[in-house]
């Protein structure tokens, strides 16, 4: 009879003990190819222990958020909308603004798209820390720059 192989599934312990922190640069990055990585990384698919239903994934500290592409006309055309719970309280922004003046909502929300929805998914996206310019607070933690 033939050896059958054994998946092992990661524990919650053990995930804890595994995490490291990452350093992404968007300066000239396209918007959707980084939140892809970022989303993938927040999520743990890069490692071989991955299982779905853990919080395996590593930190991610994106810098110079105010400098990310968006390709073709999605700077004047696309909006971001939310609505206030109040009658007619449609709110859209055209990227353009929401670029200029908080770009980190834009990155977080392309980000927030790609992880599951569900209490696993808001505790990933808390281990994303986006800044607008260069410089983080996140030095004693050693990131490694994350390829893209």
């Amino acid at each position: 009879m033939a050896k059958l192989q054994k998946s092992t599934l990661l524990s919650v312990e053990d995930a804890h003990e595994q995490r490291e922190w990452y350093l992404v640069d968007l300066k000239d990055q396209t918007l959707g190819r980084v939140a892809t990585r970022i989303a993938s990384v927040l999520r743990g698919k890069h490692k071989p222990t991955f299982t779905p239903n853990v919080d395996c994934g590593d930190f991610v500290i994106a810098i110079n958020a105010s400098d990310v592409k968006l390709t073709g006309r999605k700077m004047s055309d696309k909006l971001y909308r939310h609505h206030t719970e109040y009658p007619g309280g449609l709110v859209e922004i055209p990227a353009e603004k929401l670029l200029a003046t908080h770009p980190d909502r834009a990155i977080r929300r392309a980000v927030w798209g790609m992880l599951p929805k569900g209490p696993l998914g808001r505790r990933l996206i808390k281990k994303l820390k986006i800044y607008s310019g260069s410089d983080h607070g996140h030095e004693a933690q050693k990131p490694r720059p994350l390829g893209l």
